[in-house]
């Protein structure tokens, strides 16, 4: 009542080839959502950070640091610089499609969002942990800074990735990029080239 030894083998083979499409198809959903993953971690790790780092966690010690704020010592502005840069970054990411997204605003913004972050979040982390008034910061501390530093460069990476993968998805169409990214109403639909 068994099966044969080949009916086995193909059952194998079909069970590793479906599990084969599952974990591609997993992976390419990642990859393709980088960008949305990316504004979720960045609007929640920098703040689970900041509220491992304070001593009680509660909302009168959040309010006592928005109200006795002081750049060399209060951590409250790091997380907010972050929800602040992934608020813009997905609100540009959701207003751009296609060609927009393969060379323009998103990728343009993202560069001036994070790149000013880095250096706020450089120039804070300097005061902050000691390296310019001699006080050592605690390692959730540092490891607020280096997680907010850590998604600001992701932020580029990713958008890079994004920008290239539609400029290539624009080439395999045989698309005129030049036309789309002239063109200040775009197109209905996309021509093709002629050749």
């Amino acid at each position: 009542m068994g099966f044969s030894k080949e009916e086995k083998s193909r059952r194998i083979l079909r069970g590793f080839k479906t599990v084969f499409f599952l974990v591609t198809m997993v992976i390419s959903f990642l990859v393709f959502s980088a960008p949305v993953f990316l504004v979720i971690a960045d609007t929640i790790l920098p703040s689970a950070l900041l509220s491992a780092s304070l001593s009680p966690p509660s909302l009168q010690t959040l309010y006592s640091h928005f109200t006795n704020y002081d750049f060399r010592n209060s951590l409250i502005d790091v997380p907010l610089i972050s929800i602040i840069r992934s608020a813009i970054i997905i609100c540009v990411y959701s207003f751009c499609d296609g060609p927009k997204l393969s060379r323009g605003p998103y990728l343009g913004i993202t560069m001036i969002c994070c790149v000013s972050s880095l250096v706020f979040v450089s120039v804070k982390a300097s005061f902050a942990l000691g390296w310019s008034s001699g006080r050592e910061g605690s390692g959730m501390e540092t490891a607020l800074f280096i997680c907010s530093l850590a998604l600001a460069i992701a932020h580029i990476i990713v958008a890079y990735r994004t920008s290239c993968r539609e400029r290539r998805k624009l080439l395999v169409y045989k698309i005129d990029i030049e036309a789309i990214s002239a063109c200040k109403n775009g197109f209905p639909r996309y021509p093709k080239i002629v050749k």
